[in-house]
């Protein structure tokens, strides 16, 4: 769940990118630490399915 909602909330910088509401810069900011969060998620998630 948590993984999928990263994936919204990178959907909706995008958005506010395109339409000009938050600046190249912070989108690449916010873009670099969404994708850090998700891999950091995706190995817990990992660790805790392979303890099972």
């Amino acid at each position: 769940m948590a993984i999928g909602s990263s994936s919204e909330v990178e959907y909706q910088l995008i958005l506010a990118k395109d339409l000009k509401y938050i600046t190249e810069e912070t989108w690449k900011s916010l873009s670099k630490n969404i994708t850090a969060i998700r891999k950091m998620m995706l190995s817990f998630n990992k660790k805790l399915n392979t303890h099972n």
